[in-house]
């Protein structure tokens, strides 16, 4: 079994893009390409191009959370005007490099991977055990695949459970959100998710860097369970074999995201051998932003 996803997850080349930084801090990743976009705002942007030092700083004197995600909200606004930043979400994400971090400014969710900033997720396994059927058989897997309207990986395969982690959420509080709203898992239900691995994902995409840190979850559905996606951003759901599963991964048909997520639980259950996975640990521990 030969994983794309794995070397996927961290295709990422350093050398094309500049570090950002706020308060003598390294937050994100900005393509080369892009800076120039950014030399229009010298009065917010301080751009060192070339040398050991070449960076994207915001202005020192910006010295507070509000006056620089003031700054940022109007460089944002004036980019995704002109198209240089897509998939407008209306959801406010906070700049900061670890999830119990004070943040360091707001900004729009859509800009985050033009600018290169961590982000957090979860995504749910959701697992069929049949162990109260009276028909046993193998474990499945509930696997979702992404409405074709989705601004990111539109039509491909996920989890039955993933979303991104807006500011003032919490992580359990978030994954009972994408519960109910992408699968109609009421909270009673949800609450009974256990925690995987952290999954760290460190990649190059058309819309800048996306670097995320995913809180695996499992969760075991009643056999009867059907998921119900209620928000829209689901065209359906499959109830797959694991092995089903695995192909999916194996052939690049699940997002990057889903992929390792679903070996995470697949390898924890010893549901396929960890040497088909080489170099997956790596994926598992904390990357140098």
């Amino acid at each position: 079994m030969t994983l794309p996803c794995i070397t996927d997850a961290r295709r990422f080349d350093a050398s094309a893009h500049l570090p950002f930084f706020i308060a003598d801090e390294r937050v994100g990743w900005i393509r080369r390409a892009d800076v120039a976009l950014l030399a229009r705002w010298p009065d917010v942007f301080t751009i060192v191009d070339a040398g050991p030092d070449a960076r994207v700083v915001l202005g020192e004197h910006f010295d507070n959370v509000t006056a620089r995600s003031a700054a940022l909200g109007s460089v944002i606004g004036a980019l995704a005007a002109e198209g240089r930043i897509p998939g407008w979400r209306d959801e406010t994400y906070a700049i900061r490099n670890s999830f119990d971090a004070p943040p360091l400014a707001f900004i729009e969710r859509a800009a985050s991977r033009f600018f290169g900033t961590m982000t957090y997720a979860v995504h749910l396994n959701g697992v069929v055990e049949y162990a109260a059927s009276s028909t046993p058989g193998e474990p499945k897997l509930w696997i979702a695949r992404r409405a074709d309207t989705k601004a990111t990986d539109p039509g491909m395969l996920d989890n039955v459970v993933a979303g991104g982690i807006g500011w003032g959420l919490g992580i359990e509080a978030t994954l009972a959100k994408e519960c109910w709203e992408e699968a109609g898992i009421a909270a009673e239900l949800a609450a009974r998710a256990t925690p995987g691995r952290t999954v760290h994902v460190l990649q190059s995409l058309p819309e800048g860097t996306q670097a995320e840190q995913i809180f695996v979850y499992d969760l075991v559905l009643p056999d009867d369970f059907v998921p119900h996606n209620q928000d829209g951003e689901v065209g359906e759901h499959r109830l797959a074999r694991i092995d089903e599963a695995a192909r999916w991964v194996e052939e690049g048909r699940m997002t990057v995201d889903a992929s390792l997520a679903t070996l995470d639980l697949l390898l924890r259950r010893q549901w396929i051998d960890e040497d088909a996975c080489e170099g997956i640990a790596a994926i598992f521990e904390s990357p140098t932003l």
